[in-house]
């Protein structure tokens, strides 16, 4: 039995739900129906987030590198996305939806959905759950030079000299700026490396890997993520009696 410190909740989860294709491959069934049972572990890890008091949970449901795969599997999702917004979750959860990445290549009912269900869930203030979709990390920086770029030529004020790009410049202009870096990111599906997935956001967040399948992990899995989280000590490049002096002054 696995207890939680309550105190040391992370706010912030990301998770790469990865193994929906192997986990119907060993049953005999389509990749299709790996990504459906992938939906049902959403709602249970989203139910359990809100009751243990996270504050913001973002998904990698869908890459811009995911675009590759066969277009039955691509369509396949793109009506699970549909499907899944249907669910009553977010308003039996107090959950607000947000959805980062290039809508541009959304299908435009899916796109509509998405917008739609934004709006309906914005007065939501227990959780918010965050949707990577049509997403990627490089894609996300270039979009930000971009946008940098396109204001100093304008001569906009703050945006003149380049000595005025700083982090927080470039963080104001991330698709994620409306929330704080995650504390703790997961991978399922044994898989070791993060694919180009808030590259930026997670210079200092915990990593968390194992080899359950998406379609598996319980709150138990969730559970063990978590506990590996509170039995480390986040330095932030500091020395540890650095940090120590830190909570002993808190604690004052």
């Amino acid at each position: 039995m696995i207890t939680l410190d309550k105190t040391r909740i992370p706010q912030h989860i990301a998770i790469i739900m990865d193994g929906n294709g192997r986990w119907a491959a060993q049953r005999g069934k389509p990749r299709s129906f790996g990504h459906q049972e992938g939906v049902e572990a959403v709602r249970r890890i989203t139910s359990e987030c809100t009751r243990l008091g996270v504050k913001f949970l973002t998904l990698y449901t869908f890459s811009t590198e995911n675009w590759n795969r066969p277009a039955d599997e691509v369509a396949a999702l793109m009506g699970l996305v549909l499907t899944s917004l249907e669910d009553e979750i977010f308003m039996k959860n107090n959950v607000r939806f947000r959805v980062i990445g290039d809508l541009s290549r959304i299908p435009e009912v899916v796109r509509q959905k998405l917008q739609d269900t934004e709006e309906h869930t914005k007065d939501n203030d227990t959780m918010t759950m965050v949707v990577a979709l049509s997403y990627s990390s490089r894609w996300e920086m270039v979009n930000a030079m971009r946008d940098i770029i396109r204001r100093h030529d304008l001569g906009e004020e703050g945006y003149q000299d380049v000595s005025d790009i700083d982090e927080a410049m470039v963080a104001r202009h991330l698709t994620t700026n409306f929330m704080p870096d995650p504390d703790l990111l997961i991978r399922t599906g044994g898989e070791l490396r993060v694919s180009n997935y808030l590259l930026w956001q997670i210079a200092y967040s915990e990593l968390y890997f194992c080899d359950t399948y998406w379609p598996d992990f319980m709150e138990e899995d969730l559970y063990k993520a978590i506990e590996s989280f509170q039995g480390r000590q986040r330095r932030f490049g500091k020395t540890e009696a650095q940090v120590e002096e830190d909570l002993e002054s808190e604690k004052e």
